[in-house]
């Protein structure tokens, strides 16, 4: 997909403060060292759009990204290891809960793992959420640059058995270093869009 726009629209800490545009909408979830920033900066080709930094827990609230006029990016704070109090936890925890839940908007969701770990309680729990809400989502390794071939087979085989043996799950492979993976995303998203349309057609 080439990347014509990409800019931030506005932070949010609660729904009041969610945009109004009429866009389909992607949210981004993982573990705060996952490398969830630097996935969303590849996938719209800029270096900088959002902040990455080495501090886990930095995003605070729901920064929202246009792109191209076509698309709304949600990036949602990271969960796991940030050095936060509990009462800042779980000031978090519900406003990703209130996104999750009534953001008609919302298309699909990324959660995102890291390729050399095996997924956590914590990335479990959110693949059983999201599943209990019934919200498509798609699982992203990130890293992959980090292994070699075998290792990235023998990693993501892991992974898929986590998130469903059967195949029935998308589970792909990504590195923000070098894009691997970046067609094959949007590939994602251009069929999600393609599958609501038909069926908001057919109601």
């Amino acid at each position: 997909m080439k990347i014509i726009k990409a800019e931030f629209v506005t932070g949010a800490v609660s729904p009041k403060q969610f945009p109004s545009q009429p866009l389909p909408e992607i949210a981004f979830i993982g573990r705060s060292n996952v490398g969830k920033s630097s996935l969303i900066n590849s996938l719209v080709n800029r270096k900088k759009l959002v902040k990455t930094s080495a501090t886990p827990g930095k995003t605070q609230m729901i920064n929202f990204f246009n792109i191209n006029d076509a698309w709304m990016l949600a990036d949602l704070p990271g969960y796991g290891f940030a050095k936060v109090p509990p009462q800042v936890q779980k000031k978090w925890q519900t406003l990703i809960e209130d996104y999750l839940r009534e953001r008609e908007r919302l298309e699909s969701v990324v959660l995102i793992v890291d390729i050399r770990r095996k997924p956590t309680e914590l990335d479990l729990v959110m693949r059983d959420w999201l599943e209990d809400v019934e919200l498509d989502y798609v699982v992203v390794a990130t890293k992959s640059d980090k292994l070699s071939q075998t290792e990235r087979k023998l990693q993501m085989n892991k992974i898929k058995k986590e998130f469903g043996g059967d195949g029935a799950r998308t589970v792909l492979m990504y590195s923000s270093k070098n894009n691997h993976g970046r067609k094959e995303l949007w590939n994602y998203f251009s069929s999600r869009q393609k599958k609501e349309e038909a069926e908001s057609n057919v109601d």
